[in-house]
């Protein structure tokens, strides 16, 4: 991955902070107070890591120094945060970590097989099909129905079975999403579909990003060329009360 390509997505997740502030160089942290980020859901607190450095927005500066102290201590890994977190806030919920990997033009890794994506436009029923086949937390996580640019797709007779695209983020990158159906996993399907999303999406000036927990989308991302060299997690967490404090006011 490239200086550049790095770069673009140091100054994106800085924009979504939605307050004034600079990525930090590797092994530093960076936290800001932003109830309004858009680097988790609303009342959270987010955190990003890219190449060995991490921004935080909280929703209050009590959480600042806990969260900051937290990452320094456990070498910026997000998946030993929570736990770290633990004695002094009240984890109550968490989403990640994902991992973040980014796609120079120069690595792209482009499908070749027989298969042909066909281009569909957002929103097409037959993508909900798709999506309502798989039902539950692989149609959620994949993103599919967030999707605002075109739709690839590959079918098995009428029915979609593999779908990708992507939606633009600040006019910077593009967050991809793919989904398979899950009895037509581990056939490649999944590479040619997102392969069409990603050409697009270069040939449109945006940097591809792919955000994912499941090793087997990791594994599609990086037969594409992605560089996994960041993470997000967001955490609702509280101060924990103290001994003989008025719960009322304890996450005031």
């Amino acid at each position: 991955m490239s200086w550049n390509s790095l770069d673009r997505a140091r100054r994106l997740w800085a924009a979504l902070a939605r307050v004034p502030v600079t990525f930090p160089g590797p092994g530093d942290v960076a936290v800001v107070v932003s109830p309004e980020s858009w680097m988790c859901p609303p009342g959270w607190t987010g955190v990003v890591t890219l190449d060995g450095a991490a921004l935080v927005t909280v929703p209050g500066t009590d959480l600042a120094e806990p969260l900051r102290d937290a990452l320094l201590a456990g070498r910026m890994d997000l998946s030993l945060l929570p736990a770290r977190l633990s004695a002094l806030l009240s984890v109550h919920d968490v989403l990640g970590p994902a991992t973040l990997a980014y796609l120079d033009a120069g690595d792209f890794a482009p499908a070749h097989t027989g298969a042909r994506a066909e281009r569909l436009p957002a929103g097409h029923p037959d993508v909900g099909g798709l999506v309502a086949a798989v039902g539950g937390r692989d149609a959620e996580e994949s993103g599919v129905e967030e999707i605002t640019s075109a739709v690839w797709v590959l079918r098995d007779g009428p029915d979609v079975v593999a779908a990708a695209g992507y939606r633009p983020w600040l006019d910077t990158a593009a967050q991809m999403s793919v989904l398979t159906a899950a009895r037509c996993r581990g056939r490649g399907l999944a590479r040619v579909v997102a392969s069409a999303a990603v050409a697009d999406a270069l040939a449109d000036g945006l940097l591809p990003q792919w955000r994912a927990r499941p090793e087997p989308s990791r594994r599609v991302a990086r037969a594409l060329g992605f560089r996994e060299t960041g993470a997000q997690i967001s955490l609702l967490v509280r101060r924990r009360p103290l001994i003989g404090s008025d719960p009322e006011f304890a996450d005031s």
